[in-house]
C-alpha cells in the first residue's frame, strides 16, 4: 500500500470510527425495513466497497487504469474524499437521534431541514458518494468506478425506500420539502420519486 492510498485509508478508517460512536444516541426504532429490503441495498453497497478498496483485483481487466497515475487526480480525489466525510458528518450530527443505518422511523421521529438538509434530502448519502467519487479518482482503476457505479445504484434504492416511510409519516410536509429540495446534487431541480 503506497502512501498515496494509505492516506485515503486512515480518512475512511476516521469517518467509521466517527460512525460506529455516533451511533451508540439513536432514538429507539418504532418500525424498520424488511431484512429482504435491507439486503437489497446492503449487499450492492458491500460488494461495490469491497471493488473500491480492492488493492489487486483477480481479474486483469479490473485492473485497467482509466487514465495515467497524476498528482493532480491524487489531490483532487483527496479533497473529495475530505469534503464528502465532512459533509456526512455535519448531516448526521443535524440528525442526531433519527439516523440509523436501516431504513426506520423512530419513536418521535422528526422531519429534519436545517443543516445541510436544506441543501440535499439525503446529505448524508451526498456526502459518500462525493467521498466514494474521491476515492475513485485518486484510484483510476476500472474495479473501483464499477464499484462507485454499484454504491451509487444501492444508495439512489434506499433513498427511494426512505423517501416512501417519510412521505408515510410526514404526509403533509414531506411532499412540500420534497419538491422544494434536491435528493443528492445540491442547487439542482428537486426531482421526487411518486408518493406510494
Amino acid at each position: 500500500m503506497d502512501s498515496g492510498t494509505r492516506l485515503i485509508g486512515w480518512l475512511w478508517s476516521g469517518w467509521g470510527l466517527y460512525w460506529l460512536l455516533s451511533a451508540m444516541r439513536n432514538k429507539a426504532t418504532q418500525r424498520r425495513e424488511s431484512p429482504a429490503s435491507r439486503l437489497a441495498h446492503l449487499l450492492p453497497l458491500a460488494l461495490g466497497g469491497a471493488l473500491i478498496a480492492w488493492p489487486q483485483p483477480l481479474g486483469s481487466a479490473l485492473g485497467w487504469r482509466l487514465w495515467p497515475p497524476s498528482l493532480v487526480a491524487y489531490g483532487m480525489g483527496v479533497a473529495l474524499v475530505i469534503a464528502g466525510l465532512l459533509f456526512a458528518i455535519w448531516a448526521r450530527v443535524h440528525l442526531g437521534g433519527n439516523w440509523s443505518g436501516t431504513v426506520t422511523i423512530k419513536q418521535g421521529h422528526e422531519l429534519i431541514r436545517s443543516g445541510p438538509y436544506a441543501y440535499v434530502r439525503h446529505p448524508i448519502y451526498t456526502g459518500l458518494l462525493a467521498a466514494l467519487l474521491g476515492t475513485t479518482l485518486a484510484s483510476g482503476t476500472v474495479h473501483a468506478a464499477i464499484g462507485l457505479a454499484i454504491i451509487a445504484a444501492a444508495l439512489v434504492r434506499k433513498s427511494r425506500v426512505e423517501e416512501s416511510f417519510m412521505r408515510e409519516i410526514f404526509p403533509d410536509t414531506y411532499p412540500r420539502y420534497s419538491a422544494e429540495v434536491p435528493a443528492l446534487i445540491p442547487f439542482t431541480r428537486p426531482t421526487h420519486s411518486p408518493a406510494h
